[in-house]
């Protein structure tokens, strides 16, 4: 597990466990946030629990909760790791319904893209969306990323595939969150 803590002007980006569990139920049995992401709606608290476990162990990526400053809800959660293969890293989020058009995830994002900058040397960043998740390309380009090309991704359970929307950008200087 890793115990980084990153501030920025109104989230403080801070490792995720179990007891975030109630709260992080609210964005993933959200089905208007589930159908642009990997994983399938949540049905349970129990299987948000076993999620937020195998955050806690998971060494591959730093995986962050985004705790909104104002009122310390936690609003969403986050995560950017290295691909050995390719030498760049790949970054993943998602907000609760009603935090979505206010910025959090750019700024969440853009403060992700500074850390690894800055505590590893990242220069090479890559992510993708759902396509009709239009949004969430946006927030790729406002953090320097740009459009490469489709792919196609589907839930992890199999149960929908769709095309994706890539998007890649070597960033050299830390972005100011």
């Amino acid at each position: 597990m890793h115990n980084f803590t990153i501030k920025t002007e109104r989230l403080l980006l801070r490792p995720l466990n179990a007891a975030d569990a109630p709260a992080a139920f609210e964005w993933l049995s959200d089905e208007r946030v589930s159908r642009y992401m990997v994983y399938t709606t949540y049905t349970s608290i129990e299987q948000v629990v076993n999620w937020l476990i195998n955050v806690e162990q998971n060494d591959s990526t730093y995986n962050f909760g985004f705790e909104r400053l104002s009122d310390g809800k936690l609003i969403g959660s986050g995560d950017i790791g290295p691909n050995r293969k390719n030498g760049r890293w790949g970054f993943g989020y998602n907000l609760r319904y009603d935090c979505w058009g206010n910025g959090y995830a750019t700024e969440a994002v853009k403060a992700m893209i500074n850390f690894a900058q800055t505590n590893f040397g990242a220069d090479k960043f890559f992510s993708s969306h759902f396509e009709p998740n239009l949004a969430s390309g946006n927030v790729m380009k406002k953090c320097g990323l740009h459009f490469v090309g489709y792919g196609e991704c589907q839930k992890l359970d199999g149960s929908c595939k769709m095309r994706s929307m890539e998007y890649e950008g070597e960033l050299d200087i830390p972005m100011i969150p």
